[in-house]
């Protein structure tokens, strides 16, 4: 059956020496595994269009059990990316999340959406590099069922308080006077950093990448974005802590 979609490259082997096999966020297949013919021939239209991190138009042939790529154009390579390695790492994070948590063989164009407006932003460098992971990390888990509960206290239901406690475990908040420390991980969270948690989740997509925090509270956003992320797939992607230690080196 032929498919005609368009999709972002998260992930590519080299195959023989002329050859790929990519990870692919399509719009209407999910994530998806293609073999790509002669890709890595520089005459070919699929060489551009098949590596990392490019966004294509893709004509797919899919079988019982594979996909294979037939041709592919261009739409953005993201050249801004590259230049920079710390951004370079980022991108391959959101890259990771993509395989972890976009289902198979399913519409996914919201996915697929997120990820690029956070490359664009992460690319031109118009959007701090934290803000933009935790805008990816909260927004991603929200659409795979795993949306965090902060519209008040699971408690008491105070909509806000001076201080509120995140759950990583339970992926609920608490004010100050119903929190009971019980050993279970949570982040501490100014107004702020609650308020931009909210934005990222319930807001309409065209708002969600348009809002701005201290950097106080872009580091309780950020604490609280990975934490829940971290406990949610049960493992710490390698990209993650690449990207880590890259944004701590001096």
């Amino acid at each position: 059956m032929k498919v005609t979609t368009q999709g972002l490259i998260i992930r590519e082997q080299v195959v023989g020496e002329s050859d790929r096999l990519v990870t692919v966020l399509t719009r209407d297949e999910g994530v998806v595994r293609a073999f790509a013919r002669r890709a890595k021939n520089l005459k070919d239209s699929k060489n551009a269009a098949t590596g990392l991190l490019c966004y294509s138009r893709l004509n797919l042939w899919k079988g019982r059990d594979k996909y294979m790529i037939n041709d592919a154009f261009p739409i953005e390579v993201f050249f801004g990316l590259r230049e920079d390695i710390l951004r370079l790492a980022l991108a391959q994070y959101f890259c990771e999340l993509s395989v972890e948590l976009v289902p198979d063989g399913a519409e996914s164009g919201d996915y697929l959406r997120l990820v690029l407006n956070a490359l664009h932003f992460l690319s031109k460098g118009s959007r701090p590099e934290a803000q933009l992971k935790a805008i990816v990390e909260l927004r991603m888990l929200s659409l795979s069922g795993y949306m965090p509960d902060l519209v008040c206290c699971a408690a008491c239901g105070a909509y806000e308080t001076e201080r509120m406690y995140f759950k990583v475990n339970r992926g609920t908040i608490y004010c100050k006077d119903c929190y009971l420390p019980k050993g279970d991980p949570f982040v501490a969270l100014s107004p702020a950093a609650l308020t931009a948690m909210r934005h990222i989740i319930y807001s309409d997509f065209e708002k969600i990448f348009s809002f701005g925090v201290s950097p106080g509270a872009q580091k309780e956003l950020s604490a609280a974005a990975e934490a829940y992320t971290v406990h949610t797939l049960q493992k710490r992607p390698k990209t993650l802590d690449f990207y880590n230690s890259l944004a701590a080196s001096p």
